[in-house]
């Protein structure tokens, strides 16, 4: 089905979508009509020549500079080359879609001025795929997000590059080979394709899908874990944290209860400790509260989804034009910089269950470091340095960047959101998740063979799907490749979608 374009109601799913999976978007009809209207009202105003900021003045600094007539005839072109101003390797392409399907959503409120032939137009780029090249650097996050929304729109002008059909081609080029024409750039049309932080927020969005799939995989680790080193399963009870009454941990708990029901440990047949230590007492209050940190965030971004990021904006009912600031992508960057600290977080206690299944003194009687010819054989052990290693990395990377801004343009753009470190960062930080989750959980299925009682259900599952991929650790091998084999394993979700299936979802 396609997904028909309001202005409201987008979720971070439709985001993935459109972006990842190619489904098809249309335009709601009474969105053209209110951008048609919009677009008549600003006509009127400059046939008035009423002074309207980036329609017949400057921007930022040049804000107070008036156009005349035939200047602002070509004001949005050089506007355009100029913020064109980013730097490095492609963005992928998933980012760029998502950054266009969010200013199509802008557009559907009718306020942003623009004519309808540029919104139809992004939709059909994203319906025939042809997407921007776009560097990965360059915004501040603030003005919108300008250097990669600008290649976006150089694509409007027949400039620029683009990807189709699985080629990089001038932009003129692909979008003729795709059938698409140019539809030019006329007044306020080039502000109002790039003035919104519309590619941090579809990263965002992004990353807030794939985390919440990454942290369901951190409880399928911890209940391996669980399993292994004979955990007390008291404080796995969803009653203790009804109580307390944080949402996270209420789920999360029940989520590893629900991993483990079915086994021995879960039926009080293994013996355990009356108190474990806090990575394996207190893992429902730490992944839960992670839970709740990207459910703030995932209403945060949804709002910027479904609202008018722009400067100025229009009021055609009122016959106004307001100038103000929203496209300051600080209430989007500021709850994504607590979420990619999130999966920091839960990656700390990841590695210290690891740790305790290595450690002789601390995994109720696996052999040290899980090797059976410990001395001549090492194990697990340099499994754990590599852990170690990318969470120091993590540990760097989760330095919030709201708070990092750096004045601009003459210290008229005096606080800027840096947004597009966080949302960069972020996926960096998940990236590492993936491997020292990864090892855990290959840690966790190296034990479980070392025990001869039964597991639960769901545990029993994730056992089965990791063995597919790495084998136990008999004697020693070169490590490497069973890391990345469990890596790539998280990242495709492949543990949690066979376990899902096998005991229903972990968020039920």
């Amino acid at each position: 089905m396609t997904l028909v374009i309001t202005g409201s109601g987008l979720t971070i799913e439709n985001v993935v979508e459109v972006a990842r999976n190619g489904k098809k978007v249309a335009l709601h009809p009474d969105a053209l009509i209110r951008i048609k209207k919009c677009r008549a009202m600003l006509e009127r105003k400059i046939d008035a020549h009423e002074i309207m900021y980036g329609v017949n003045t400057g921007i930022g600094e040049f804000s107070e500079v008036v156009l005349n007539d035939d200047q602002v005839k070509d004001f949005q072109k050089y506007l355009i080359y100029n913020h064109a101003a980013g730097i490095g390797d492609a963005m992928p392409l998933d980012y760029v879609r998502g950054a266009m399907l969010g200013r199509i959503n802008v557009h559907a409120h009718g306020n942003s001025g623009i004519r309808p032939e540029i919104t139809l137009t992004l939709i059909e780029m994203l319906n025939k795929g042809v997407t921007p090249f776009v560097c990965q650097k360059g915004s501040v996050g603030a003005s919108g997000d300008l250097a990669p929304m600008s290649q976006i729109a150089l694509l409007l002008m027949g400039e620029g590059k683009a990807y189709f059909e699985g080629e990089l081609l001038e932009g003129k080029a692909a979008m003729d080979k795709a059938g698409i024409p140019i539809p030019g750039l006329h007044a306020r049309d080039g502000l109002g394709t790039i003035n919104g932080s519309n590619v941090l927020t579809a990263m965002s969005a992004l990353f807030l899908v794939d985390a919440n799939n990454w942290l369901k995989q951190a409880e399928i680790g911890a209940a391996m874990s669980l399993e292994a080193l004979k955990a007390n399963m008291g404080p796995y009870n969803s009653k203790l944290h009804e109580v307390r009454g944080f949402k996270g941990a209420v789920r999360s708990a029940r989520a590893i209860a629900k991993l483990v029901e079915g086994g021995d440990l879960k039926t009080g047949k293994v013996a355990h400790k009356v108190q474990d230590a806090y990575s394996m007492r207190s893992t429902p209050q730490v992944i839960g509260t992670a839970h709740d940190a990207l459910a703030y965030a995932r209403s945060q971004v949804e709002i910027e989804l479904n609202g008018v990021g722009d400067n100025p904006i229009f009021f055609p009912d009122e016959n106004m034009q307001l100038s103000g600031a929203n496209f300051q992508g600080t209430p989007v960057s500021l709850p994504m910089d607590m979420a990619g600290i999130a999966i920091t977080m839960v990656s700390v206690m990841s590695e210290r269950r690891m740790n305790r299944l290595n450690n002789p003194a601390l995994s109720c009687g696996l052999p040290p470091f899980l090797t059976k010819g410990a001395g001549m054989f090492s194990g697990l052990m340099l499994s754990q340095y590599t852990a170690d290693m990318q969470i120091v990395e993590q540990r760097i990377l989760s330095a919030p960047a709201c708070i990092q801004s750096i004045p601009a343009a003459a210290d008229q753009e005096d606080f800027v959101s840096m947004g597009m470190n966080t949302a960069i960062k972020n996926f960096q930080i998940l990236d590492n998740a993936y491997g020292i989750l990864g090892i855990e959980i290959m840690a966790a299925a190296q034990a479980l063979d070392f025990r001869e009682y039964q597991f639960g259900k769901g545990v029993t599952k994730a056992h089965e799907v990791v063995r597919r991929h790495v084998d136990f650790l008999e004697i020693d091998r070169p490590l490497y490749n069973d890391h990345n084999k469990m890596k790539e394993l998280i990242k495709s979700c492949e543990v949690l979608s066979e376990v899902e299936s096998a005991i229903g979802s972990l968020e039920a």
